[in-house]
């Protein structure tokens, strides 16, 4: 039986979805070079089977409401079908020295904790509320608009509700670094942190292959010469 495209890509970047929960400890030097860098075969395009287009066309007719509710309770992120929607349960993930606390029908909520951002190679402090959880938000690594663009207004409103919730396109990062990219191509926005562009090309990639959804030929180029920084997988023996 065909896997669906959703589960293909959780499988696919378990190992990054597993990176996500070191410990504090190991994880201060997460993001500086050479620390959980993903190895990239020599003569190996992380694009390959990635259909690719022109350029993107920007659809007037995007809207948020299209991908669904804010965010749901029926995915795979750990712990999910617990009462917590998504954005608790990648907080959760993502988070280290947490506290946690019960808020509507969510029992483990985040209340604080503290974020090693992947995009900025800073230290965030969450503190759970209207204002002071903005300094930690949840990015769509391939932009829910973005999606639209490269052909998620064809899909059901089911498959976009799952892409919109999928734990493998999904990172906690610092928030002014996420409205910064706001809906940014790779060609058009790369995380300032240089040492996380090898994760970000290589999780890119494999959600584009996933969905299969193309990417332009400008982002092409940025993506590849990103991986182009992963070290080079050693030649089977």
């Amino acid at each position: 039986m065909k896997k669906p495209a959703w589960l293909i890509v959780a499988v696919a970047l378990a190992v990054f979805v597993a990176v996500q929960v070191r410990t504090a400890a190991d994880r201060e030097d997460r993001f500086v070079a050479g620390a959980d860098v993903p190895t990239v075969a020599a003569g190996v395009d992380i694009l390959a089977g990635i259909p690719l287009i022109p350029e993107r066309v920007r659809g007037h007719d995007y809207r948020r409401a299209a991908f669904g509710d804010a965010w749901t309770d029926d995915t795979t992120a750990p712990g999910g079908h617990n009462g917590c929607d998504t954005r608790n349960d990648i907080l959760d993930r993502d988070l280290v020295d947490k506290t946690f606390t019960a808020i509507s029908r969510c029992p483990t909520a985040v209340a604080t904790g503290t974020l090693y951002d992947p995009y900025t190679n800073q230290t965030v402090a969450f503190t759970r509320g209207n204002q002071v959880g903005a300094s930690v938000q949840i990015d769509h690594i391939v932009p829910l608009a973005l999606a639209w663009d490269l052909g998620a207004r064809g899909w059901t409103d089911d498959m976009r509700r799952r892409f919109a919730n999928d734990p493998a396109n999904l990172l906690a990062v610092q928030g002014k670094a996420n409205q910064d990219k706001s809906d940014s191509e790779p060609a058009d926005w790369m995380p300032p942190n240089h040492a996380f562009w090898c994760q970000y090309a290589v999780q890119f990639a494999a959600v584009l292959r996933g969905y299969a959804l193309p990417i332009d030929d400008r982002s092409a180029v940025v993506l590849r010469d990103a991986a182009g920084t992963c070290p080079v997988a050693p030649a089977a023996a």
